[in-house]
């Protein structure tokens, strides 16, 4: 299987399964709130984490069954980052993969109770895995440090204090290694878990795939603002100028930042070591370079 054939299956299992966690409407009167959720957690992307999640699995020749609980969760906590991400107290975005975000489509209260909604929905999901209970009580842990406020949440906080000032660039990589890597963090980390191996150096690989994908992307994403397109990237582009924000092609230049994915690309790479399985994890790390979206 070509990884452009892998990549699809694994959506094909994804999407179904996450269409199907979040359509749990009771018809009394608050079905406006789910309709919310899914216009924004359907709305496609790359589907990057969950990706990663049945990956990982499949790599330490786990049951992708198992992990699609968790996978659905992860991205379910993704989708309520970006919906509080583009409201007018955060980013104030109004474009999202294509189409007006979810407050501009509904409204704020209405998008603040979508974000809510996903995050609680998240750990129901993952609560119901069918899994052995340490399992499940693992990844869960996983999802909640890495999502919390010692994770994604502070990562986010530390992203509007650097706003209209300039941060160092161990600051800014700390704020992206908790802002962004954390999520991609876990999503190694959880199909591992699902797989069934946890030992020491397992999970310290995943962590260090993770870590050094996500400091990538986040780069990437950086160098997109500048010169990426707003119709394929299916947002706004210029925002970090506009609000002042310390990015990686503001403090090292735009060519360092280009060699600095090159960079910990390979070190992601050289992370999955030898494992029997690894091409589609070295192939998507690599894809990830120079896109346009």
């Amino acid at each position: 299987m070509t990884f452009s054939e892998q990549l699809s299956a694994d959506i094909a299992l994804i999407e179904p399964a996450l269409e199907k966690y979040l359509s749990r409407e009771t018809h009394e009167g608050y079905d406006r709130i789910f309709e919310a959720a899914k216009y924004s957690a359907m709305a496609g992307g790359k589907r990057l984490r969950p990706v990663i999640v049945l990956e990982f699995c499949r790599l330490h020749g786990g049951d992708l069954k198992d992990a699609l609980p968790f996978a659905c969760a992860l991205e379910m906590i993704h989708t309520y980052s970006l919906i509080h991400d583009d409201l007018p107290c955060m980013d104030n975005d109004d474009l999202r993969r294509g189409r007006p975000t979810c407050h501009k489509a509904f409204d704020e209260a209405t998008a603040v109770l979508a974000g809510d909604g996903l995050l609680t929905a998240a750990f129901e999901t993952a609560s119901q895995a069918d899994v052995p209970a340490e399992t499940a009580l693992r990844c869960i842990r996983v999802l909640g440090e890495n999502a919390g406020m010692n994770g994604m949440i502070g990562g986010q906080v530390l992203d509007m204090l650097s706003e209209h000032r300039r941060i160092s660039e161990d600051e800014l990589r700390l704020l992206q290694k908790l802002k962004t890597g954390c999520l991609l963090r876990a999503a190694c980390e959880l199909g591992c878990i699902a797989a069934g191996k946890t030992d020491e150096k397992t999970i310290s690989d995943a962590r260090a795939y993770g870590d050094r994908l996500g400091l990538a992307f986040q780069i990437e994403d950086d160098i997109l603002d500048i010169e990426g397109d707003e119709k394929t990237l299916g947002k706004s582009i210029g925002k970090d100028a506009a609000s002042e924000k310390s990015t990686f092609p503001a403090l090292l230049g735009l060519e360092k930042c280009r060699s600095l994915v090159l960079e910990l690309t390979e070190q992601a790479v050289e992370a999955l070591g030898a494992y029997e399985g690894r091409a589609f994890l070295e192939t998507l790390a690599r894809s990830l370079t120079g896109r346009k979206s």
